[in-house]
């Protein structure tokens, strides 16, 4: 899209909802896609279903550190568009990784 842009005089702006983003802090937390909020405001929010999850990751199990520990999930899902995730958002180990492998 850059060399578009700088040789093509392209004008096609892009799309930052499909770039992962993380916050590496000691639990990190990654994202991808649309917001609950940004999703119902654009598909309408008789269109969103909303799921979450916690759970342990398997190299948890093994750590005496983490043992009470949980994780957290989040998908935002688009009804209207065959059930389509429409954003992801993780709450645990490796969250750059992980929401790297879903965008």
């Amino acid at each position: 899209m850059l060399a578009q842009r700088l040789f093509n005089k392209s004008s096609q702006m892009m799309n930052y909802n499909l770039v992962a983003t993380t916050v590496f802090t000691p639990l990190e937390y990654g994202a991808c896609g649309f917001s609950e909020e940004d999703a119902i405001s654009k598909f309408g929010e008789q269109n969103i279903s909303v799921y979450h999850s916690s759970f342990k990751p398997l190299e948890w199990n093994f750590n005496q550190d983490h043992l009470a520990e949980t994780c957290y999930t989040k998908l935002v899902v688009n009804k209207a568009d065959n059930a389509r995730v429409v954003g992801f958002h993780y709450c645990g180990p490796h969250a750059g990784e992980v929401t790297q492998v879903f965008c």
